[in-house]
């Protein structure tokens, strides 16, 4: 993506609503270029009528001007960045909410394809350096360029020869900011990606604290974290190292102009050409340029760690959803509840081959149909395929007749629950976690779903009941209160289709009854999808499926597979008749 294009982009998208006030901060930067071009100014009539000629009647008039000159810079430059710090804030919180909405629409694959971690640094830590572009580089552009031009216009009426010997620095030391404005856009690259390395590595830390502890990691997971920060400390390191190396370059050119200044207007005073209040006024104005070119100069540096942040970020913006309702999509209204699943074909990922190959199934309305099968053989992603999760390669889908890929995706996720048994909980009340389901529910429902699900019996033991704060991922639960939880929130949602991934393999023998019965409630009469990990829970189904290698094996009740299929036996000998 070329710099212009980003530019474009900044500005159209992001920035030209708030053109208004990026004007009025330059109009303010025009005031600070004025009131430091007047303090050197005002040196030549100061040095000349006190100094030399001794007027006292300036004594006052001129001090009181240098310092109304001050205090007009002062609070320009005050207010001219307020405004482009407002700017700023707005700005970046508008990158991160189009990066948010972006990722919470995307795909289950994109999202998967990346570490969560990596897409925190992107929020985080890249939009950061959006800010300090328009913060630092557009603010700085405006008042460095009218104070470096006013500072010339006094530069040039003191003596145009000093001059031009002057303004020799300003494209040298823009060279070199160029230069190091290269290498800036490959270091800042570089930080982000060990940025997004120890986010992602903090991540999964904190996820696994308790892993780590029984273990006994600890010493390992120490020296891992000081490897990833000394590599961010040396990245960072860097970019700070070729912030400053334009200083000694700076510092070099402002001494040798100084000096060349001295030696030659030495022999201007001494030839009469130019007066010492001349001379001082313009030296004033020379030193007070030194700031805006040295700014002027690094600014090069600012964008291109801007840029590189803006490459990283807008890319995800601009990422479409693979999983989207058709042109001439419909509602989906469901009547029996009937799915059915003709020659499905689907595979994770091109260069991967298939997980279910040509498979047929046929989920009967309103009755309990299980899947079952070893770890790997397809069926939860026979689960994630029917509310469009993902998308087959080939084949169709129908609920009651109507594809689900010409239905609306709000309409058909909208009559589906899934109770997996990897339980996801907010760190919220209990209130809330169930609420999630249906924002619009009353109390009453709420409480009548974690009554029918068994939750009321542990809620009522906790010190603030339903308002009790629950922790990241309800830590503060044992793995069955959880698990009643994310079914109290199915059953609030009233779903006609139920999707069960091992909902009770998170459970205790004493629980699971309990939950069991929770369960024959949620699934009653709607069409019901089981992956159990125990054979006891899915006897009393109406039709079993076994799964093996992404096919079809064998289907049809407990009794005639105990019958007709090896695999499903095999299953059943090595559970119940032990």
């Amino acid at each position: 993506m070329k710099k212009t294009i980003i530019f474009k982009r900044l500005y159209v998208d992001y920035s030209k609503k708030y053109l208004n006030k990026i004007i009025l901060s330059a109009i303010l930067s025009l005031l600070v270029a004025a009131s430091t071009s007047s303090i050197a100014w005002l040196l030549d009539p100061a040095i000349k009528k006190i100094f030399i000629e001794k007027d006292q009647s300036l004594l006052i008039i001129i001090p009181l001007g240098i310092i109304l000159a001050f205090a007009v810079k002062g609070i320009s430059l005050y207010v001219a960045r307020a405004i482009m710090i407002g700017v700023a804030e707005e700005v970046k919180k508008t990158l991160q909410v189009h990066m948010l909405r972006s990722l919470i629409n995307s795909d289950t694959q994109a999202i998967d394809q990346k570490h969560s971690g990596k897409f925190i640094s992107n929020v985080t830590y890249d939009v950061t350096h959006i800010t300090n572009l328009l913060t630092n580089a557009v603010l700085n552009l405006f008042k460095d360029s009218l104070t470096l031009i006013g500072l010339l216009f006094v530069m040039f009426y003191q003596n145009w020869k000093l001059s031009l010997i002057a303004i020799i620095m300003i494209p040298l030391a823009s060279l070199s900011a160029r230069t190091l404005g290269k290498r800036m856009s490959k270091v800042a690259t570089e930080a982000q990606e060990k940025s997004g390395f120890l986010t992602t590595y903090l991540v999964e830390l904190f996820k696994n604290h308790k892993l780590t502890k029984i273990f006994q990691k600890e010493t390992f997971e120490m020296q891992r974290a000081e490897t990833h920060l000394h590599q961010l400390k040396e990245k960072t390191k860097k970019i700070a190292l070729v912030l400053v190396r334009l200083t000694p370059v700076m510092e070099i050119l402002t001494g040798i102009m100084i000096a060349t200044l001295i030696f030659y207007s030495g022999k201007l005073i001494v030839k009469n050409e130019i007066d010492v209040n001349n001379f001082f006024s313009f030296l004033a104005a020379m030193m007070l340029a030194y700031q805006p070119v040295r700014t002027l100069s690094s600014l090069n540096i600012v964008i291109n760690q801007g840029l590189s942040a803006a490459m990283r970020i807008l890319p995800i913006i601009d990422t479409k959803n693979s999983i989207k309702d058709c042109t001439d999509a419909k509602e989906l209204n469901i009547s029996e509840g009937n799915i059915s699943l003709k020659n499905i074909s689907f595979r994770y990922n091109l260069s991967e081959g298939n997980v279910l190959k040509d498979i047929n199934l046929d989920f009967k309305g309103g009755k309990m149909t299980s899947l079952v099968g070893h770890s790997g053989s397809g069926k939860s992603t026979i689960l994630n395929l029917i509310p469009r999760f993902y998308d087959v390669q080939s084949g169709e889908i129908t609920i009651d007749g109507q594809s689900i890929y010409n239905s609306k995706i709000n309409s058909l996720r909208k009559h589906i629950s899934l109770v997996s048994q990897e339980t996801t909980l907010f760190d919220d009340t209990i209130k809330n976690n169930i609420k999630y389901a249906n924002e619009n529910a009353s109390d009453e429902e709420i409480y009548e779903a974690a009554r029918l699900s068994y939750c009321e019996e542990f809620i009522q033991k906790l010190p603030n009941k339903y308002e009790t704060l629950i922790g990241e991922d309800g830590v503060r639960l044992s793995g069955g209160e959880k698990q009643r939880i994310s079914i109290a929130r199915a059953m609030l949602k009233k779903s006609s289709i139920i999707l069960l991934d091992e909902a009770t393999s998170s459970l205790d023998s004493e629980t699971e009854k309990k939950i069991q019965d929770a369960l024959k409630i949620l699934t009653h009469n709607k069409t019901s999808i089981v992956i159990a990990h125990r054979l006891s829970t899915i006897l009393n189904s109406d039709r079993i499926y076994v799964i093996q290698s992404g096919k079809v094996m064998d289907y049809g009740k407990h009794d005639e597979l105990l019958i007709k299929s090896d695999i499903y036996k095999n299953f059943y000998d090595k559970q119940i008749q032990k």
